[in-house]
């Protein structure tokens, strides 16, 4: 074996060794650790916006039996859940403002509809007495908390990475590796999508 042939895989690694070292302290690997932990809170966000969507149907049908004259609510639900259920949010897009903003105000209307949906059950005592519909209810308001509580965790995640990426030096780590900061859920569509629908229809017989 040549000195030529022991030197080179020495040198190499002496070589990774530092550059994992010098990425390491730029904050490369703290960068890739935060924006991976954002991608999974995000998905957390969307399965409890899914959940929602899911008791949608059921919620439609039981109210139904009761209430069909309520046509208008239930094509301003179906309508709300079909634009809701069209925004597609890929790890990608959570770097689009406009889509993230088009994605939070349909979830919005869809929160809006639900409500709208729920409060037909004031009219009719039968349905508000119905045991389906009871249970549908404390389904729904079960979700509407999961949802607040992953969006919130959503919005830490996505503050922590924006200051790590907008700070120094792992700012100049972060314009190497075109790693920017990403958008949030903003004051105005936070405050529309944290209100749940109304399920308290009062005491239960």
């Amino acid at each position: 074996m040549t000195r030529h042939s022991i030197v080179k895989p020495i040198l190499l690694s002496v070589v990774l060794a530092i550059s994992t070292v010098g990425l390491t302290g730029c904050g490369y690997n703290n960068l890739q650790a935060q924006d991976e932990q954002v991608t999974a809170s995000w998905s957390e966000v969307v399965n409890q916006y899914q959940r929602r969507s899911d008791l949608v149907p059921n919620l439609v049908k039981v109210v139904q039996q009761y209430a069909d004259q309520e046509k208008d609510v239930f094509t301003q639900v179906a309508e709300a859940r079909s634009r809701a259920g069209g925004i597609t949010i890929t790890p990608e897009v959570l770097n689009d403002p406009q889509a993230m903003e088009r994605y939070a105000e349909a979830q919005a209307q869809m929160g809006s509809a639900l409500s709208r949906l729920m409060a037909v059950s004031e009219r009719y005592p039968e349905l508000k007495s119905d045991k389906l519909f009871q249970d549908l209810q404390a389904q729904l308001e079960g979700t509407e908390n999961r949802i607040t509580v992953a969006r919130n965790r959503y919005i830490q995640e996505v503050q922590s990475y924006n200051t790590t990426v907008r700070q120094f030096p792992t700012n100049i780590t972060a314009k190497v590796f075109g790693m920017q900061a990403k958008p949030n859920f903003t004051v105005v569509n936070e405050k529309e999508i944290s209100t749940a629908p109304t399920v308290d229809f009062g005491d239960k017989k």
